[in-house]
């Protein structure tokens, strides 16, 4: 199966890199320091804008207490970042973007001071745009994050295709109307009806580009 764009939206966490210990290592502590049940915070976190999360779990508290542990929480992930790595086919694939002339950004529900040093760890390129946390006021499964980076890269939202392993990112997609490739997401994910294309990793991907300007995608065999 054939699909045709013209860009790519990418998030970075769990597509692109590897900070799945990272992030749950600092979302547990938090969990702990509020007297929050583990499993609940780590099935709730993924995908999601920090600060959506800690609303989430505390409900009562004033804006002055969200941020702090808005901040204390970001020191958490900020303090392992060298621990992010790159997934597997990440680099080939947005080196073959960049070699195309392929516009791509990141789209990802961490802030800059969260999203930077994951990007340098795991030594990916520069993309065309970022979306974060800072420049959104709904997060995933809000489709603004994917709205917002079509836009950055001048196209329309069927014109790209989304990469997410995270439901709330997959939904934001979907809901943005773009063309959304699920990553290794589990069974009994919502939705993947819906999607245009389901990898277990981003090494399966092949990436042609017409003269036109249209980018093919296929799923590469065996």
């Amino acid at each position: 199966m054939a699909l045709t764009a013209k860009g790519f939206l990418f998030d970075l966490d769990g597509t692109l890199a590897d900070s799945l210990h990272v992030v749950e290592r600092a979302w547990l502590a938090f969990a702990r320091r509020i007297g929050a049940d583990e499993d609940e915070v780590k099935h709730f976190i993924h995908g999601k804008p920090a600060v959506e999360s800690i609303r989430h779990f505390l409900p009562d508290a004033d804006e002055n207490e969200i941020a702090a542990q808005l901040a204390w929480v970001t020191e958490q992930e900020i303090r392992e970042s060298d621990q992010v790595t790159d997934l597997p086919g990440a680099q080939v694939l947005l080196a073959r973007l960049t070699s195309l002339d392929i516009p791509w950004a990141i789209v990802t529900s961490g802030s800059v001071a969260i999203a930077r040093p994951r990007h340098s760890a795991a030594n990916l390129p520069e993309p065309d745009a970022w979306v974060t946390a800072d420049n959104i006021t709904r997060g995933k499964p809000d489709p603004q994050p994917y709205l917002l980076g079509a836009e950055k890269l001048g196209l329309a939202p069927r014109d790209c295709f989304v990469f997410e392993d995270a439901t709330a990112g997959l939904l934001s997609g979907l809901d943005a109307g773009c063309q959304v490739i699920a990553v290794h997401v589990p069974a009994g994910t919502p939705r993947t009806d819906e999607l245009a294309m389901r990898v277990d990793s981003l090494t399966e991907i092949e990436v042609e580009k017409a003269a036109d300007g249209t980018v093919t995608l296929t799923r590469r065999p065996g």
